[in-house]
């Protein structure tokens, strides 16, 4: 791979090689889960390849999901035997070849409430689950389901409510940060040679005199300029606004999308006694219990949502049907006082028919089955599917733009290649001892980063020989170094304060006040690495503070409506007109 920086001025040098260099095989429009990967296939097969996003990289749906790396079980019980086996053999490659730094095991309890009849009809549908996961593996594979009497269901997690089960299949599944996920594959996009530029909106289709898309107009957002980007083909993979950007390109055809809303409360680990995960069946959704590093994490909700696209936020109605359905199992109850935060994401679920049709379908009733058109001449859609099957969606998006005949001579290889910080992690958790002593760090600290970073994590060593205060905690923080700030902005992509608490890091929502108590050293640093100057740290400290009590507004509101409402107090983004804000001057790199 070459250079897998992600910074400020690869950003810009991306800008500039897309819009005056020669024209793209392939332009990627939407840096979610889906268009990461489609930019990553593309790059691995040798084509020229850009992605742009509107926001941060994983902006959108992309890190606001429940975090898993999952066949679905729900799926099986409609007898979508595909989707699932294909899903499980996502979850084996990610878990034990292409981001085993990133995703991991963990044990769930599928809930026994029946003594005689639901334990067979239990255990006939995860054996399957485990059966389809082992089917075809060429890589190892995680244990087997187990039964538990209500002794071991107490045994394995003791803070359950007596009498809420008789017993449970204890099954495995994998957990996923999300957001790191999606800039890994960016990141890993760029080593093989795509050109990345996060916070840059296409604002129109380019179109030829025969009607075809052979490009976009993008706006710049951090500068206020204008681009013509020329592609080939231009793939759409925007989520829940895939209509809207259907609708660039002037065309009645394409695929419809409806957005669900789905939310979930994070509260601390100490707060649940118990080990392993549960999954528990509502009247709505499933609500999964989530062991997730110093928390739990509890969600979610599938909502229809009509509302802004860019900003969902939970309701207090949505807070209370998760803590409500959480304590139906839990010995000692949760309130609104243990949740120390929330985040809220859009489902976006393909319907049946086109753009313009009038079919209306119950959301949580909509396959979760991907499907990849060509919504105008040169313009590919992909939509549907989940985030556990990124790479697959990503093979077809990239099949279908080359045609069947060239897809064929130049077949996708994402399946075995693997993403930054994957090489050589095996071997450096094994020596986290070492790794840490010379900063002071202990076998807990290094597992944590190398769980986020990595064989990555010579990245953060490097910025710490460097300046050795690097190696604190955040005062306000401590789950977090002051490295990893820095690292967000040098290596990473982050340009505002809200990447860094949103995507880069966690805490908007696994630290108590959305992380405001370590506002000001964040701040600081990124101040200094981003060479802001005071009026524009200022800027950035009071859009995050806004934004905050925005959702916090929002937290004690009963309908989206009103939450809605209540989140527009806080745009998606600073005004930075009439701001001195210095952009390095692009000047490309011998290895970009």
């Amino acid at each position: 791979m070459r250079n897998t920086v992600l910074d400020s001025r690869s950003r810009q040098e991306a800008l500039k090689e897309m819009t005056d260099g020669p024209e793209l095989d392939i332009l990627v429009v939407g840096g979610g889960i889906t268009g990461a990967g489609i930019a990553l296939d593309a790059a691995t097969r040798g084509l020229r390849v850009g992605i742009v996003e509107a926001q941060d990289w994983a902006g959108g749906t992309s890190r606001w999901s429940s975090k898993l790396v999952h066949g679905g079980l729900r799926y099986l019980q409609a007898l979508d035997f595909k989707l699932v086996a294909e899903a499980l053999g996502e979850r084996e490659r990610l878990l034990y070849t292409l981001a085993p730094h990133l995703v991991k095991p963990v044990p769930f309890l599928y809930p026994i409430t029946h003594k005689f009849w639901e334990r067979p009809y239990v255990t006939a549908g995860v054996g399957l689950y485990d059966t389809l996961a082992h089917l075809g593996s060429k890589v190892a594979s995680m244990p087997f389901h187990r039964h538990l009497g209500e002794r071991g269901v107490a045994r394995a997690f003791p803070g359950i409510r007596p009498g809420s089960m008789v017993g449970a299949v204890k099954y495995w599944d994998g957990k996923v940060d999300d957001a790191r996920l999606v800039l890994t594959l960016v990141r890993t996009a760029a080593g093989y040679g795509a050109l990345a530029a996060s916070r840059t909106r296409v604002t129109d289709f380019v179109k030829n005199d025969d009607g075809v898309v052979t490009g976009a107009n993008v706006v710049d957002l951090e500068t206020d300029t204008q681009h013509t980007i020329r592609a080939k083909k231009v793939i759409a993979a925007t989520g829940v606004w895939t209509e809207e950007t259907q609708d660039l390109a002037e065309t009645d055809g394409g695929l419809k999308v409806l957005a669900s809303k789905g939310i979930h409360i994070v509260v601390p680990r100490e707060r649940i006694a118990g080990d392993v995960g549960l999954i528990l069946q509502t009247e709505k959704s499933v609500l999964f219990v989530i062991p997730w590093e110093h928390h739990w994490i509890i969600g979610t909700t599938d909502t229809p949502y009509e509302q802004d696209l860019a900003a969902p936020v939970a309701t207090g109605a949505d807070i209370d049907y998760v803590i409500e359905h959480a304590n139906v199992v839990l010995a000692d109850p949760l309130t609104r006082e243990d949740v120390i935060g929330t985040y809220a994401g859009l489902r976006p679920l393909l319907q049946p028919g086109v753009k313009d049709g009038s079919e209306e379908t119950a959301s949580t009733k909509v396959s979760r089955e991907h499907t990849v058109t060509e919504a105008a001449p040169g313009l590919i859609t992909i939509a549907g599917g989940k985030l556990t099957t990124y790479r697959v969606m990503a093979e077809d998006a990239v099949d279908f733009a080359l045609g069947k005949d060239t897809a064929a001579e130049v077949p996708s290889a994402t399946d075995r290649t693997l993403l930054h910080g994957a090489d050589g992690y095996v071997a450096l958790t094994r020596q986290a001892e070492r790794l840490g002593a010379p900063h002071g760090w202990d076998k807990r600290r290094v597992t944590g980063l190398l769980n986020r970073y990595g064989s990555g994590i010579a990245e953060l060593q490097e910025l710490v020989e460097q300046d050795p205060s690097l190696a604190r905690p955040l005062e306000g923080a401590p789950q977090y170094l002051r490295a990893e700030i820095v690292q967000a902005a040098r290596n990473e992509g982050a340009l505002h304060l809200e990447d860094v608490f949103e995507t880069r890091t966690r805490m908007s929502y696994d630290q108590p006040r959305h992380g405001l108590d370590a506002l000001e050293e964040v701040a600081d640093l990124l101040s200094r690495e981003l060479d802001w100057d005071d009026t524009r740290r200022d800027q950035e400290k009071e859009a995050y503070r806004r934004r905050c009590a925005a959702e916090d507004a929002a937290a004690e509101t009963y309908d989206d409506a009103e939450a809605a409402a209540a989140r527009a107090a806080a745009p998606a983004t600073i005004d930075l007109s009439g701001t001195d804000h210095p952009v390095p001057e692009p000047t490309l790199r011998e290895d970009a």
